[in-house]
C-alpha cells in the first residue's frame, strides 16, 4: 500500500510535466484567423467565413499569424473603420458591401523564404447573400484552400503550407489544424494532457479520502 500512495503523487507529477513540456514545446499553428469588428474592438470569429453571412457595413479581418489557440491568435493591425475603407464604393440594391482588412503578419511568422506582404484593405461589394468567403474572395485572389476546406493563402500568401503545427524553435512540423467547421474554435494543444492530469488529481484524491474514512471507521 506504501508504495501504492507513492505512485500516485509521483505519477501525477510526471504528467503535470509532461503536459508542461508539451505546451512549452510547441509554439502554435501558422494560419489565417478570421476577426469581426465591432464596438471599436475586434473578436475572434465563432464561425468560419464560410458560414458567416455579414450584414452590409461590416467589417471583417484576417490575420496571418502564429497561434496557440484562438485566445492566443494576434488581432489585424491598424484602424478599421467601414466609412473610410468603403468611402468610394456606392450602396447599391441587391447587394452589399463589407470592408475587408488583411494583415500579412509580420517575418517571424512568415514562413521560412517568404515574406509577407504589406498591411492592405479593400471594400468588398457581394450579393446580398453572399457569405464572408465571398467577400475575401472578391478583393484577395487567388485563394488557396486545403482539401479540408481549410484556408491556407489569401492574395497568394503564403506560397506553400497550410495550417501546419510550428514547434517553440520556428521549424513547422507535420500536425495540421482542424478543418474548418461552423464552430471553429482554434486548437489547444495542452488540452488532452491538462484534461488527464486533472482525472488523475481527482480520482487520487477520492482515493485518498476513502482511506482516511477507513482508518476513521477503524479507529472508533
Amino acid at each position: 500500500m506504501t508504495a501504492v500512495r507513492r505512485a500516485v503523487p509521483a505519477f501525477v507529477a510526471a504528467l503535470l510535466l509532461l503536459g508542461c513540456a508539451g505546451r512549452a514545446g510547441a509554439a502554435g499553428y501558422r494560419y489565417w484567423s478570421f476577426w469581426e469588428r465591432g464596438g471599436g474592438h475586434w473578436t475572434y470569429a465563432t464561425q468560419g467565413p464560410s458560414f458567416v453571412r455579414p450584414d452590409d457595413g461590416a467589417v471583417e479581418g484576417f490575420r496571418f499569424a502564429v497561434s496557440e489557440d484562438s485566445a492566443d491568435a494576434s488581432r489585424p493591425r491598424g484602424t478599421a473603420d467601414f466609412d473610410t475603407i468603403c468611402a468610394g464604393t456606392a450602396a447599391k440594391s441587391g447587394t452589399k458591401r463589407v470592408a475587408v482588412v488583411l494583415d500579412f503578419g509580420t517575418p517571424a511568422d512568415a514562413p521560412s523564404g517568404e515574406t509577407p506582404p504589406g498591411r492592405r484593405t479593400a471594400c468588398a461589394r457581394v450579393a446580398s447573400d453572399a457569405t464572408s468567403a465571398d467577400a475575401l474572395a472578391a478583393v484577395a485572389k487567388p485563394l488557396r484552400y486545403d482539401t479540408n476546406a481549410l484556408l491556407c493563402a489569401i492574395a497568394g500568401y503564403p506560397v506553400k503550407g497550410c495550417g501546419e503545427q510550428v514547434s517553440a524553435g520556428g521549424a513547422a512540423a507535420s500536425a495540421k489544424r482542424p478543418k474548418e467547421t461552423g464552430t471553429d474554435s482554434g486548437p489547444s494543444l495542452g488540452l488532452p494532457l491538462g484534461a488527464s492530469a486533472v482525472a488523475l488529481l481527482a480520482a487520487a484524491a477520492a482515493w485518498q479520502a476513502r482511506r482516511r474514512s477507513a482508518a476513521r471507521r477503524k479507529a472508533e
